[in-house]
């Protein structure tokens, strides 16, 4: 179950001397742990990660598309330290060997049922704050997904993982929903 150390004002440092087996995100000198994801969390990221990457290489693109565990370090700070399910990054000058320093241009984060709050409140007015230009989260229990396009509006528009949704930092890509959730139940 994903928590957070009270009381604690964490930096950098702490985040990397984390021991391996341990994941997670440093938020505001804050310790918030993160649970293994799920089976279905996993086909999400795959989905994603396969759907943009080869968009990338067809457009012969410069973005980058990294899985979590990615560490995205937003501000200058020393106190805040995420690792997104997707992160898109586009500017290679925002790419560290730890990981990226600055906002990615998308970001894909998969609902935890143990903490929905920390991905619909606490990062995504981080998000907005370091300027990501596109933030997605997709709950798949609820079937839902909230795009939020920060350059055209602070709102969320909302889908069904029975949509087809355009992703607003590119010309022609599109997520199919029915396509990914074909994945969910195997035969």
């Amino acid at each position: 179950m994903e928590h957070a150390r009270i009381y604690n004002n964490y930096t950098e440092e702490d985040y990397y001397n984390l021991p391996d087996d341990v994941r997670a995100e440093l938020i505001n000198g804050q310790f918030y742990y993160m649970a293994s994801p799920s089976r279905i969390h996993q086909e999400v990221v795959s989905y994603f990660l396969k759907k943009i990457g080869n968009y990338i290489d067809f457009k012969d693109g410069s973005c980058k598309i990294y899985p979590a565990p990615f560490a995205v370090k937003l501000f200058n700070d020393k106190k805040t330290i995420v690792e997104p399910d997707i992160s898109v990054i586009c500017d290679p000058n925002k790419l560290t060997d730890k990981g990226c320093s600055g906002a990615p241009d998308w970001i894909v984060e998969i609902i935890s049922p143990s903490n929905p709050a920390h991905d619909y409140v606490r990062k995504l007015n981080l998000y907005v704050d370091a300027g990501v230009r596109e933030y997605w989260i997709i709950d798949p229990l609820a079937k839902e997904v909230s795009v939020y396009f920060f350059e055209k509006s602070p709102f969320p528009v909302p889908y069904t993982l029975e949509d087809k949704v355009k992703v607003n930092i590119y010309d022609n890509l599109w997520i199919d929903f029915q396509e990914l959730t074909k994945s969910f139940n195997p035969s």
